[in-house]
């Protein structure tokens, strides 16, 4: 048995070599670079095929059979590598399909004339048989078209070459014995094809194919145990398991090896030539996740991210990705979307609050209730027991009494009256219902309602406020603040005094203001009013006696509709209580503030 056939059957196990790397490439083929490495090996088989039947060939035919073979891939691999070699060195933007397209201008001539060698010989000028090993073994002249087609192959495995090297050069330490392999793997084909093209030493037979057996076993070496192919297949089942969850996958340097889909909806401009991009340039515009990655695993914790539409909230758990061997290989970064979770946490956590601030507020209100209605109805208990005691005696002057009585009984109304009005504005829990309304004509008509109580004291009441001076606020909130206000500055006038009413634009706000001439409040009252739990009412210039439940409302009320409620007062001269309304919807909303009071 001549040695040509082991040749040959080395040969075919080289293929097999080849075609193994190639069905690895295709398993990762989401990877532009795992495409181009897959075709650069996969011509290498037709090489290594052709020739394994060449060796053994018995007359010219078959040799150039076997050559046409050969030469379905021997025109193409050295531009393929060099793809290759610009994605994995990081310039996978020059890889377009214009540029892919002129480099393989070469080989495509090469691959024709080589195919029609026949008409014109300016591939090879001549074929003969030589059997001087023992079987025949074909001897070729090259023509100018083979020169150009070497020439420009070897041109391209320098640039190429030097771009490993330079990177090598770049490179940390472990990313360092990958590119080595990526060298070494690279010169079997080009390498034992100088050798045996340069003639330096007597080789009958052509060794380049064989160099696809030193590569094929580097290669194969790096992807199992560098993982030269990028990691991506390590994550995969992870990836499918949670594709509406954005995956990114690194390796050990914070390189970019893979990411799906739904990477796009998180991180801007993402596409597959990122790939091979350091996390430094793939974060530029996200630094927080850029140091999620730095630090290594951590425990999931919530970001915001923001984009041009909007801001979403993420969950981000970082994981490393183990080998075979279980060590670490990578990392992979997982990006869940919890943007609605966290706004309805938000809502609820509000709505909670509010029901706390209510609770609080009924607690308070009930206690206000419990001490101002029971002074008054004992009051009347006395009353009717004297009435009751002094009846008999006809003769006695019982119109004190009686005008008593139906001031504490009108009184007694007034608080069931802003007791129903507050429980019915709050029937539906915190809600009401705020439109636009005209403040002047809503002061006119309370003060219409007024008008007994004022002109029993002889007051003049002035509304200053103009027409189309417009509020937005819930109707009958702002209606039960005025008439409180209202009916608690004709309580503190004299006499033929006077109340003013006014009103001026601030911002997005209408600031109303309700004047009075009566004897005012001291340094102590004035501290204490508005801030006390259970206030305690006044008597008025008239003997009217309060129920302290008023202002407590008025506060409320105006803090509900988004507004400020304050007073000033001066001893001797007067009051002058102020309370603000929106003007817009956008500036009204719902909400309890315990804001500090001007005084």
């Amino acid at each position: 048995m001549n040695y040509n056939a082991y040749l040959s059957v080395l040969l075919i196990a080289a293929t097999c070599c080849s075609l193994v790397i190639a069905y690895l490439c295709w398993k990762r083929r989401e990877l532009p670079i795992a495409i181009s490495y897959g075709l650069g090996v996969l011509t290498g088989a037709f090489y290594t095929f052709g020739y394994a039947f060449e060796v053994v060939s018995t007359s010219i035919a078959q040799i150039q059979f076997w050559l046409r073979i050969e030469y379905i891939g021997i025109p193409f691999g050295t531009v393929l590598w060099f793809v290759l070699v610009l994605q994995y060195t990081g310039r996978q933007k020059l890889v377009s399909k214009w540029v892919v397209a002129l480099l393989m201008i070469v080989p495509i001539i090469t691959f024709i004339s080589h195919n029609t060698n026949e008409w014109h010989h300016l591939f090879y000028s001549s074929m003969t048989l030589d059997y001087s090993e023992g079987f025949p073994l074909v001897t070729m002249e090259k023509g100018p078209l083979y020169k150009l087609h070497v020439a420009y192959s070897y041109s391209f495995f320098v640039v190429g070459m030097g771009m490993l090297i330079q990177m090598f050069r770049k490179a940390t330490p472990r990313m360092r014995k990958q590119i080595a392999f990526m060298i070494i793997g690279s010169w079997g084909p080009f390498g034992f094809t100088l050798i045996y093209l340069s003639g330096l030493f007597y080789l009958p037979v052509d060794i380049s194919p064989f160099g696809f057996i030193f590569s094929g076993i580097f290669y194969l070496w790096g992807i199992y145990q560098f993982n030269m192919l990028r990691l991506a297949p390590l994550a995969l089942q992870k990836v499918f398991a949670s594709m509406q969850d954005a995956v990114m996958v690194f390796d050990l340097d914070n390189i970019l090896t893979s990411f799906n889909q739904s990477s796009k909806r998180v991180i801007a401009g993402i596409n597959p030539s990122w790939i091979g991009q350091p996390a430094v340039q793939v974060f530029s515009q996200y630094p927080v996740l850029l140091e999620r990655v730095r630090q290594g695993p951590t425990l999931e914790n919530k970001i915001q991210i923001s984009s041009r539409a909007d801001q979403r909230f993420y969950n981000v758990h970082l994981s490393y990705i183990h080998d075979h061997v279980q060590k670490p290989a990578g990392k992979m970064l997982l990006l869940s979307d919890v943007t609605e979770m966290v706004r309805s946490e938000e809502i609820l956590r509000d709505n909670a609050r509010q029901l706390s601030e209510l609770n609080t507020f009924k607690d308070k209100m009930f206690n206000v209730v419990a001490h101002d209605i029971r002074d008054p109805l004992a009051v009347l208990i006395n009353l009717v027991e004297i009435m009751e005691d002094d009846l008999q005696d006809v003769e006695g002057d019982y119109e004190e009494i009686v005008l008593e009585m139906s001031q504490q009984i009108q009184n007694t109304f007034t608080l069931v009256e802003s007791l129903l009005d507050w429980f019915r504005s709050q029937s539906g829990g915190m809600m009401f219902n705020p439109v636009e309304r005209d403040l002047a004509q809503t002061i006119q008509t309370n003060l219409r309602m007024m008008q007994i109580r004022s002109e029993s004291k002889q007051l003049r009441m002035i509304n200053e406020i103009p027409k189309d001076t417009f509020v937005y606020a819930d109707k009958e909130m702002l209606d039960l603040i005025i008439r409180n206000l209202l009916s608690n500055a004709i309580k503190f006038t004299g006499i033929g005094g006077t109340i003013r009413l006014q009103a001026a634009y601030e911002s997005d706000a209408v600031v109303v203001s309700v004047s009075d001439t009566g004897g005012g409040m001291t340094s102590d009252q004035a501290s204490m009013l508005l801030k006390e739990a259970y206030p305690v009412s006044s008597m008025g210039t008239a003997g009217e006696r309060g129920i302290g439940l008023g202002l407590t409302l008025c506060k409320e009320f105006v803090h509900l509709n988004g507004g400020k409620i304050w007073f000033e007062s001066i001893p001797l001269q007067g009051t002058t209580f102020y309370f603000t309304m929106p003007t817009r919807p956008e500036a009204s909303t719902i909400r309890i503030a315990h804001e500090g009071v001007r005084e």
